[in-house]
């Protein structure tokens, strides 16, 4: 208020420039610099009109994707408000049974997208939506969101989990080649244990989703052994989950993870790994007290700041190899963004963050991954951002989504969660596969 005069010229200034974007005063829409709209004209205008979203991302992540979509909410008039929950898996199930469901949410598991699908809660996604996501995405990326034939959401956060993160110097060092073959990768892990480094590090704290790194490991290796089929089975519970293929890709990772010998560098023994932090798990690597860190492309953003991220630099990433190294499985993940209103303004909005405008954009702006095959892997913030990328471009690709994030909530986040951590601690895989099999729900 004591700026007086000045500010009034400066509220006139910025309501001369909303007009000149089409934005009526009082729109909802933050103050901007200068906006080309244009390029946002295919959304319509809407002005004085709010969409409400609720999401898991938080702090950074949270403030990245609202710089993101400004000039979108800036031209078309809509206020988009944006509420980030650490509890989002369990909130959003009070919130819509209460009758406060948020216009749109970002789920972070196809599973529980399904839920709400199934019980009549969300919105099939309209015309303008299903066109871009088959003009953006592979159709078993659209699968995970579609339920008996209607599609409901788009996929808005892709991540590779496939990775292995190492050192570059410390393989130079050591004489070490990145594996191609799970017999070379063996080799390695023999090599670096023989001269007194434990291999591997690992942490599977998560607070209410601690575990989660172990099945992911799981779901990697049985990939890598089986194939597409028994995977797509297993986690369609076509085959039990104590099949006797699933038990030996347990008893293959089991041969790393609960091996002192082999886990857990920088850190103790390997089950010291259940109290340790899936985000600084991986520490261990810059030091030399670890060879390799298996975990998601996600990661390039949980490295101590300064680690520099490259093949020459302080720390890289490999794929987890098979026995074949001409085939590519990649286990990932994902973020769906679905809608439970349906109103121009929801669906200008959820239409948005379908195009590859939307995730080129992002990307520009710090580490993200996107499925979109419009989005130009140059933008990419961080070398392995890229290379996830081109990977999940790459038709030769044989991708599957995080097969505990597929199964029902009550397995996936559920029993398996928590059978690996006891299998971690100690439990034997038969009777850690054979509790979790127990617990599948019946249709």
């Amino acid at each position: 208020m004591r700026f007086g005069a000045r500010l009034a010229l400066a509220v006139i200034a910025l309501a001369a420039l909303a007009t000149a974007c089409g934005v009526p005063q009082g729109s909802g829409a933050q103050p901007h610099t200068a906006v080309d709209c244009g390029s946002y004209a295919r959304y319509g205008k809407h002005p004085g009109t709010k969409v409400t979203v609720y999401a898991e991302n938080r702090d950074r992540e949270a403030d990245l994707f609202e710089e993101t979509w400004a000039d979108f909410a800036h031209c078309t008039g809509i206020d988009v408000q944006y509420e980030g929950d650490g509890e989002f898996e369990a909130q959003i199930q009070l919130r819509v049974d209460g009758g406060s469901a948020p216009d749109v949410a970002f789920f972070p598991q196809p599973g529980l997208l399904e839920r709400f699908a199934r019980a009549g809660k969300l919105k099939p996604a309209s015309a303008g939506v299903v066109a871009l996501a088959k003009q953006g995405w592979s159709a078993d990326w659209n699968s995970y969101a579609t339920i008996d034939g209607t599609l409901y959401g788009t996929p808005l956060v892709a991540n590779v989990k496939s990775f292995v993160w190492y050192s570059p110097r410390f393989f130079r060092d050591r004489g070490l080649s990145v594996p191609r073959t799970w017999s070379e990768l063996m080799a390695v892990t023999e090599k670096v244990a023989a001269s007194g480094v434990k291999p591997w590090c690992a942490g599977i704290e998560s607070a209410e989703a601690t575990g989660w790194p172990v099945t992911d490991w799981i779901e990697d290796v049985l990939l890598r052994q089986q194939g597409t089929d028994v995977y797509d089975r297993w986690t369609a519970h076509e085959i039990p989950f104590n099949d006797p293929r699933v038990i030996k890709a347990m008893d293959t990772v089991g041969s790393i993870l609960k091996n002192d010998r082999y886990a857990n560098g920088g850190f103790g023994p390997a089950r010291s790994m259940a109290s340790i932090s899936f985000q600084e798990a991986g520490t261990p690597v810059l030091s030399g007290d670890c060879a390799m860190h298996r975990q998601a492309s996600f990661y390039a953003d949980m490295w101590p700041q300064g680690t520099e991220i490259g093949p020459d630099k302080d720390v890289y990433a490999f794929l987890l190899p098979g026995a074949d190294p001409a085939r590519r499985p990649v286990l990932g993940g994902g973020v769906f963004t679905a809608v439970f209103a349906d109103r121009p303004e929801v669906r200008a909005y959820q239409e948005y963050l379908a195009s590859a405008d939307f995730a080129n954009a992002r990307m520009k702006k710090g580490p993200f991954v996107s499925a979109n095959k419009g989005v130009d892997p140059a933008n990419a913030a961080t070398p392995v951002d890229r290379l996830s990328i081109q990977l999940l471009q790459d038709s030769r690709t044989q991708f599957r989504f995080d097969g505990s994030d597929l199964m029902p909530a009550s397995v996936g986040a559920g029993t398996f969660w928590k059978g690996s951590v006891d299998w971690i601690g100690g439990a034997g895989t038969r009777q850690v596969a054979d509790s979790v099999e127990r617990s599948w729900p019946s249709r």
